[in-house]
């Protein structure tokens, strides 16, 4: 299709929009992540999510729940950083900028703040096309966490952090 419609005149480019994780649409974000990740999430994690804010959000493409992130603060060491527990994009939508758009929030929320350290996350060893995702916006793998999985093969994750701070050494 050449993107105009002779009736409406130009179709408009479809476009990656968040929205606020409610009560109403949690749902959504359940049937989400059951299809995405190979790793089941309990109530209570679903309880926190609709407590963190901005922390958590749901990406729509042309109006269609396709993914979804949530987050929350991790103080550990004395350093303040986002661990992401989730971020994922259902597989037909993926390489339409869903990712990259869940991501720039975080990193549009971090900056705007000015206190976080760092940004981490636990991804399969296996899961080659998460961690070249992430590498690009220069998360490193930093650790790998054995038997960090159950029932699921492989067990072990890395660990991918993005340094926030000037230097790539932690400040003390």
């Amino acid at each position: 299709s050449s993107g105009i419609n002779a009736e409406y005149g130009p179709v408009p480019k479809p476009r990656v929009e968040l929205g606020d994780l409610t009560q109403h649409n949690l749902q959504q974000l359940k049937v989400l992540n059951q299809v995405v990740f190979p790793v089941s999430y309990n109530d209570k994690f679903y309880k926190d999510v609709l407590e963190v804010g901005e922390l958590a959000k749901l990406a729509y493409f042309n109006d269609i729940v396709v993914g979804a992130v949530c987050c929350r603060i991790d103080n550990t060491d004395g350093l303040k950083k986002l661990y992401i527990m989730t971020l994922g994009c259902l597989g037909p939508y993926r390489r339409c900028g869903v990712g990259r758009t869940l991501l720039d929030h975080l990193l549009k929320i971090t900056k705007e703040d000015g206190n976080y350290d760092a940004i981490f996350l636990h991804v399969q060893i296996s899961n080659d096309e998460a961690i070249k995702f992430y590498e690009k916006f220069g998360f490193k793998i930093r650790d790998t966490r054995k038997d960090y999985y159950k029932r699921i093969e492989p067990a072990d994750a890395y660990v991918l952090e993005k340094n926030l701070r000037e230097s790539d050494e932690f400040m003390v």
